[in-house]
């Protein structure tokens, strides 16, 4: 859902792929799973717990290997080509893995790394801690996010040592690949039930890949084994409490984590917030609305720009091409390079283009969106960088590890309907009246075809202080959902950025009033004394 900038997030984050709920720029478009979890006080009986029972019973920490381990600090750079690495050396950063184990249950078996990121705190004088960053996903990778974190910071920044995580089978940690030939699960349901019983058929295979591949690594994709990894992260570092920055999933990791370890949190900031209530497999379903409001509004700005992308002067002319390709591609899939793009494929294109509120991903998505129109007229087109970009996570196995992962978690965090007529019923509701958005955020995905999760879902605590950003329009965490999540934490405050479609927004759009809020909150670890509602730049 969270979707991004490059995979290497060597720059700060801008328009995306397919790839994460939120904030950089892979295709990252739907994560829509439908709510596990549910605000109250007390977390789940849960692994954790057993270890604790493990450790009074044997009078002895059962984690202390991984608590104490020393990190081999190191240089990021991994080979002549990697670009993250240079630009995290660049800004003086240092990377190390971190080992915990597989399963929580049996410290004592099987262990794989979780690869961290770190820039020092340069006012030592006046050093407050580690700030651990998600960037959302599922499966973003993060390790290469603390120099335009640390930039965003400001004065504050020197103050924090900055530390970047790739969680658990994500990035340059054990990755967890399924040999898939796409790079994301999330498809459109394609026309009339012939397509969806395609959609059914893909999510099947998926699943199955899963299974054969990386089926001793699956059912340890958790959230709540993410969070335990975090608190290992902690202890290595030698620091009793951490802050926390969490973008989209992000988000919910950060809850999770606050809930399954209550006191080693200091100062949490949770940017694109994600009610735990409709947090699950299914976590996009709902939000075509948003979809479509973020969609009028692009539509808008490329009727403005009519000279440059030639979609049309008004806004119903722009939605028009866009159905013209989306038509077009349904009778028979649209040629563009080395790609043929169907109905299930074009609705996602569009979704995965509607994440970032700025001149530069409007732009990407119109020259996307004009290239898909004159290829359903006939012409030969090569498409676009970030139209080929798109394709080629879509339509290839270039990025099987990312798609793999993203599933792995969300299907381990919570159960999907299993009966494929339950996805039928909710997209025959819709039937003509949207043949855009619905079809991605409402359709089937391999969790139907996934083992039941290990652990029940987290019941969130609800008397977090934390620092919650939204903005009005954003298309992915939609903004009710921050809302919920303020009510059921009296101790938040919410800083909403009015009048913009953006997912993510410290240090990404450019709103001083937003990073102002954000910084002075890290710098003083006092929440404002009420909530804040920044107007659009």
């Amino acid at each position: 859902m969270t979707s991004p900038v490059t995979d290497g997030g060597e720059r700060r984050p801008r328009a995306g792929r397919i790839r994460r709920l939120g904030v950089r720029t892979a295709p990252v478009a739907a994560l829509s799973l439908a709510g596990a979890l549910t605000l109250g006080a007390a977390p789940a009986a849960t692994a954790a717990s057993a270890a604790s029972r493990v450790s009074a019973t044997a009078g002895a920490d059962p984690l202390a290997r991984f608590h104490h381990q020393r990190l081999d600090w190191k240089s990021c750079v991994l080979g002549p080509d990697d670009a993250t690495g240079k630009a995290l050396e660049a800004a003086g950063a240092r990377c190390a893995d971190v080992t915990v184990p597989l399963d929580y249950t049996r410290p004592g078996g099987r262990t794989i790394k979780v690869a961290v990121s770190r820039i020092r705190a340069t006012d030592t004088a006046h050093r407050i801690g580690a700030l651990l960053l998600n960037s959302g996903g599922p499966g973003g990778q993060t390790i290469g996010d603390p120099p335009w974190v640390r930039q965003a910071m400001k004065e504050v920044g020197g103050r924090y040592d900055v530390v970047g995580v790739d969680p658990r089978f994500v990035g340059r940690s054990t990755v967890l690949d399924c040999h898939w030939p796409t790079g994301t699960m999330i498809r459109g349901a394609g026309t009339g039930r012939a397509g969806f019983d395609r959609s059914v058929a893909l999510s099947a295979d998926l699943a199955r890949r899963c299974r054969d591949h990386a089926g001793d690594l699956v059912p340890y994709a958790s959230t709540r084994n993410t969070a335990r990894d975090m608190d290992v992260i902690r202890a290595a570092l030698g620091e009793r409490r951490i802050s926390y920055l969490g973008y989209s999933y992000g988000s919910y990791l950060g809850e999770v984590y606050a809930t399954m370890f209550p006191g080693r949190t200091d100062r949490v900031v949770l940017d694109g917030v994600i009610d735990p209530a409709r947090y699950g497999p299914r976590l996009l379903r709902g939000t075509d609305d948003a979809q479509w409001h973020a969609l009028r509004d692009w539509a808008d700005w490329a009727a403005a720009h009519d000279a440059a992308y030639g979609l049309g002067r008004t806004r119903d002319a722009v939605l028009a091409a866009v159905e013209r390709a989306r038509s077009a591609a349904a009778r028979e899939p649209l040629r563009l390079g080395e790609h043929r793009v169907d109905d299930h494929v074009l609705p996602v294109v569009v979704f995965n283009g509607l994440s970032q509120d700025n001149p530069e991903a409007f732009g990407d998505l119109a020259l996307a969106v004009r290239d898909l129109r004159d290829a359903a007229d006939g012409r030969t087109v090569s498409p676009a960088p970030w139209l080929a970009d798109t394709l080629r996570f879509m339509l290839t196995g270039h990025d099987s590890a990312y798609g793999s992962a993203q599933t792995a978690i969300l299907c381990a965090d919570g159960t999907a309907p299993r009966d494929p007529e339950t996805y039928w019923r909710d997209l025959r509701r819709a039937g003509t009246r949207d043949r855009l958005m619905v079809p991605v955020t409402d359709n089937i995905n391999p969790c139907a075809f996934w083992d039941a999760p290990r652990e029940r879902p987290t019941t969130i605590r609800a008397d977090l202080p934390a620092l919650l950003v939204n903005a009005t329009g954003d298309p992915r965490t939609v903004y009710p959902g921050a809302e919920a999540v303020h009510r059921n934490w009296p101790s938040s405050r919410l800083v909403t950025l009015r009048d913009a479609d953006q997912h993510a927004v410290f240090g990404v759009f450019g709103s001083s009033c937003v990073d102002d809020a954000v910084n002075a909150y890290l710098a003083g670890g006092r929440t404002p004394a009420t909530d804040l509602t920044c107007p659009r730049p």
